[in-house]
């Protein structure tokens, strides 16, 4: 599962939710949740109890937790989010890199705009 934060190091609170849920998507226990999600105990009862009271796990104390409809709508939902994310950064990147070339274009190496001796950061 890619994430909106796989460059770093840790994941947000969303990540969390949604590995939990897709754990969930075939039913598991809480150890199984516990170290399929890399959580600690603490962690884990934060999540869950997060989880379940907003809809989104259901638990059978004898099968364990089972992702909802309203879940897999979160995870469907958060997908597409991540995607438009994904695209938005492109996009971002794209436009920094774009800025880049105009200014070497616009200033020569020392820094000054080519028309009048004026300064770049004079111009911003």
């Amino acid at each position: 599962m890619n994430s909106v934060r796989s460059m770093n190091k840790n994941r947000c609170s969303l990540d969390i939710a949604r590995e939990v849920l897709f754990i969930a998507s075939v039913r598991a226990r809480k150890t199984r949740i516990m170290y399929g999600a890399n959580l600690s105990f603490r962690q884990v009862q934060k999540y869950l109890n997060t989880l379940l009271n907003n809809g989104l796990l259901e638990h059978d104390v004898d099968s364990g937790y089972l992702i909802t409809d309203v879940g897999r709508a979160f995870v469907s939902l958060y997908e597409d989010y991540l995607e438009r994310s994904k695209g938005l950064r492109c996009e971002v990147e794209r436009n920094t890199k774009d800025r880049l070339q105009l200014e070497s274009m616009c200033f020569n190496s020392k820094g000054e705009a080519k028309h009048g001796g004026i300064e770049k950061d004079a111009l911003e």
